[in-house]
């Protein structure tokens, strides 16, 4: 078979830097070698400023990489601190950065790495408010994030600056990655037009993540930041890959960027008036859901998913899917009250205000769920 034609780069994004160092020859030496590369290449990735917003499971494999190709700046946007659950996927950090801000860690360790590599760590979380100062001068956006409002803000800001963005997700055993590019191809919400209603999808601490699949999925997303910043290749402009990690599959769907004249990305919206506070009766305390369960006085419900409940669960528990709950089609006995937990409450909250809109006032739910339970009660509880 003739070799296949590589397909047309795209244009980069980035101006070529000054001349390469002798030690930067040796340094990138694999990589000025690779056909239709070279030195020009290199060149815009040493000029290139890139934000990567999240340094845990995605963010570890796509700041690594991206320093180890010679990428000149990272702006690396975290407000997170390293917690020991974290290193079973986010090899960026160690042991010995327990507690230390991600965004710092994630710096030393770029040091390490290449200290030529100008890194800004920024201890914020990335909002509508605060995302176009964060990105701006950005020539790239790495979204990395953990739940969906700084998703979303990250979207809507590269949509108003025009910036290309580099976007990946995990759960479970499966993956998404793709690359959205206002004015060249879809953008985030041209295949995602809203985010789902909160506590529909469960999180990577509630459902689970193969950490190795973090590895694959973050590397996929360096490579797609280093072919736009180079114009090499043909990036995942309008299309999606999608990984299912147990039968090690990849298919490409095609997206499509909205019709001409369709409305711009939303500017920054001021924040929604809080919802009223729960009445105090229902919620309950740790301590008084186990006297109320000691005494027979209460139906426990669980809503966490089934992988969740393997890990840990509490006697007597029933479960019962979250959705069932929200949709009014749980059948829960109404011989007794019922107090409904999750992994940290803001399920369980969703749950009974479902059940006292339509009328249920003896619903109440776990404060803090069973992080809250694992501190007060019972602390062998494993719910890292």
């Amino acid at each position: 078979m003739p070799p296949q034609p590589v397909a047309a780069p795209v244009s980069a994004p980035v101006e070529p830097g000054p001349a390469l160092t002798g030690p930067e020859r040796a340094r990138y030496a694999r990589q000025l070698a690779l056909p239709g590369f070279g030195e020009t290449a290199q060149r815009r990735l040493r000029a290139a400023r890139v934000a990567v917003v999240g340094a845990g499971g995605l963010g570890s494999p796509v700041i690594s990489y991206l320093a180890a190709a010679g990428v000149g700046a990272l702006v690396v946007v975290d407000d997170d601190v390293v917690e020991a659950s974290n290193l079973q996927r986010q090899v960026l950090h160690g042991v010995e950065d327990l507690g230390r801000a991600k965004a710092d860690s994630a710096a030393r360790a770029v040091h390490r790495l290449d200290p030529g590599v100008v890194v800004e760590p920024v201890r914020e979380r990335l909002t509508d408010a605060n995302a176009d100062r964060l990105l701006a001068g950005c020539d790239l956006v790495v979204d990395g994030a953990d739940n969906f409002a700084t998703r979303y803000a990250v979207a809507d800001a590269c949509a108003r600056l025009g910036l290309p963005e580099v976007f990946g997700s995990v759960l479970r055993f499966d993956a998404q990655v793709g690359v959205f590019w206002p004015g060249r191809g879809a953008t985030y919400r041209d295949v995602f037009p809203a985010p789902p209603p909160a506590g529909s999808v469960a999180s990577c601490a509630e459902a689970g993540v193969l950490g190795a699949l973090c590895g694959v999925v973050g590397s996929v997303m360096a490579v797609e930041a280093v072919k736009v910043l180079t114009g090499t290749g043909r990036p995942l402009v309008d299309r999606l890959l999608v990984l299912d990690a147990l039968t090690m599959s990849w298919r490409a769907v095609r997206v499509r960027a909205a019709q001409e004249g369709a409305a711009p990305a939303p500017a920054p919206a001021p924040a929604p008036e809080p919802e009223e506070p729960l009445p105090a009766d229902a919620v309950v305390a740790p301590r008084e859901l186990a006297r109320l369960l000691a005494a027979g006085e209460v139906l426990l419900v669980d809503v966490r998913t089934p992988a969740e409940r393997e890990l840990a669960a509490l006697p007597g528990a029933v479960p019962v899917p979250l959705a069932q709950v929200l949709d009014g089609t749980a059948d829960l006995p109404r011989d007794r009250p019922v107090v409904l937990h999750c992994r940290s409450g803001a399920r369980s909250e969703l749950a009974v205000r479902a059940l006292r809109a339509r009328g249920r006032a003896d619903a109440a739910h776990l404060d803090g769920g069973l992080l809250a339970w694992a501190a007060q009660v019972d602390p062998s509880l494993p719910v890292a």
